[in-house]
């Protein structure tokens, strides 16, 4: 096997959260950086949680993150065929037996373990009975579940990791396990070993809630004559109280089209959720794709779990700040043009594209988004914050309204008159406005910034910005005069 081949496997019983997202991230980066191949597999064998939005919620997640992959996707269920042949090869080869006790049975066989403090795993019944014994019980229509029979050996069943190391556990600790249920199909373990057969998988790159799966699986390689991947285990994803981060507990803050609906750049979410199991060795946090590609490394991967530092609730931080910090990043020196078009989107899902933003229009859009995204984290900020610049149904803040605005009162008549002077000027310059701004003041014989941040507080609704006489030069003459003679509405 020379080809480095990956596979990233989910399960369509919800949406994409953040786990499942990195460990695809993980695996896709791998491959690339090996020039190997990353196969998409959607795990679809839980029939009554299986779901078509699902799978496309897997798929859309994927590609809004630049995920790509090289095949696929497969369906574990188009295989079954396969998996049913495995397990009657593995009967057939005296790897796996019948089992015919009940649950009731094995429920008793669990309380008697419990009283008497002995290991609660399954004591192995049926796998001493005879052909003759089975093909009674067969023909008497008892279901059945097919267990792997795990090898009578002394010493210790072990894989090494690329992660953690050796993991050893003894062959004593591994109890026969279910491969098929009673009903006829194959059980995860099983199916999941035979499909990364079929596929060549080289790598196996998964999360530590594995490793108990992985022990077995080794069994089961050995017993199908296939060579084993390299297994590399990632640490879990926690919550601040140490807690598994999971779709039903935590709900849709780990959900990734969570950080799509609330304005994340992909890429930006990409580079924070690497950061989660994984350094490059020095100080750096940002990388482009290309850089990343380059630095990544199993062996960096960290043996310690990482947290993912959500807050719900909080209006600035309501996910890990650490995420936000790097959005931001992204949003104030990524190419302009690129931020462009993203924030298109979210004017247009909001109403408030003009689809004049053509020529010289897209000229002043692309300026416009230059000026204002410094003070922004997301891209849903442009249509909050940045509301006054496409729209005149802007939303004025409580904060700067009482601070810059209703505690001077006299604006209600100043900021009309400055209107009427901005309109009489030849030339709607930035230097001429802020001359007529600060003639006004004086007149006034109040500070300039009075009558600045009343202004601003007007015509974009915000108590900071860029320089307020920039904003004029965006905004227009007739946009800012019609903006100041309203100012009386909010003394109302």
């Amino acid at each position: 096997m020379t080809e480095t081949r990956l596979r990233f496997p989910p399960s369509p019983t919800g949406y994409l959260h953040i786990g499942g997202a990195r460990t695809a991230l993980f695996n896709w980066l791998y491959a690339k950086k090996t020039g190997g191949k990353l196969i998409l597999r959607i795990e679809d064998t839980d029939t009554e949680r299986s779901t078509e939005t699902s799978i496309q919620g897997i798929l859309d997640g994927l590609e809004w993150l630049g995920i790509d992959w090289d095949e696929g996707p497969y369906f574990q269920t188009e295989f079954s065929n396969e998996h049913l042949a495995a397990a009657n090869r593995l009967l057939a080869e005296g790897h796996a037996y019948k089992c015919f006790c009940t649950k009731e049975e094995l429920e008793a066989k669990k309380e008697a373990a419990m009283a008497g403090k002995q290991e609660m795993g399954y004591d192995g019944t049926c796998r001493h009975l005879s052909p003759a014994q089975v093909a009674e019980k067969e023909s008497a229509g008892l279901p059945f579940v097919i267990r792997f029979k795990v090898p009578e050996r002394s010493g210790m069943l072990g894989y090494d990791d690329k992660v953690l190391g050796r993991i050893e556990l003894s062959y004593k600790e591994v109890d026969d396990f279910v491969i098929v249920r009673s009903n006829g199909t194959p059980l995860y373990l099983l199916c999941n070993v035979v499909d990364d057969i079929r596929d060549r998988i080289s790598h196996v790159l998964r999360g530590q809630d594995h490793m108990t799966n992985t022990t077995r699986q080794v069994l089961l390689y050995e017993a199908l004559g296939a060579p084993l991947p390299v297994f590399a285990h990632m640490p879990l994803t926690l919550d601040l109280k140490k807690a598994k981060i999971s779709k039903r507990k935590h709900g849709e803050i780990v959900a990734v089209h969570f950080y799509k609906d609330h304005g994340f750049i992909p890429w930006a979410l990409c580079n924070f959720l690497v950061l989660l199991g994984w350094s490059p060795g020095d100080d750096r946090e940002i990388f482009s794709r290309e850089e990343l590609i380059e630095a990544f490394s199993l062996e960096r991967i960290n043996k310690a779990n990482s947290i993912f530092n959500y807050r719900i609730g909080d209006e600035k931080f309501f996910t890990d700040p650490k995420a936000i910090a790097i959005n931001e990043h992204y949003l104030r020196n990524m190419d302009i043009g690129e931020i462009g078009d993203m924030v298109q989107k979210v004017l247009e899902r909001e109403g408030l594209w003009d689809v004049s933003y053509t020529g010289e229009r897209k000229t002043w859009y692309l300026h416009t988004l230059d000026l204002i995204r410094d003070r922004f984290h997301t891209l849903n900020d442009f249509a909050t914050l940045g509301r006054a610049y496409f729209a005149d149904d802007f939303q004025v803040e409580q904060k700067p309204l009482e601070k810059n605005l209703l505690k001077f009162p006299e604006l209600k008549e100043w900021l009309p008159l400055l209107a009427d002077r901005y309109q009489a000027l030849e030339h709607f310059t930035t230097e001429e406005t802020e001359r007529i701004a600060k003639e006004l003041a004086e007149e006034k014989d109040v500070k300039p910034g009075v009558i600045v941040n009343g202004m601003r507080t007007v015509v974009t609704g915000q108590l900071a910005g860029p320089s307020m006489y920039d904003i004029l030069m965006t905004l227009g003459r007739e946009k800012v005069v019609r903006r100041l003679r309203d100012v009386e509405r909010l003394f109302q």
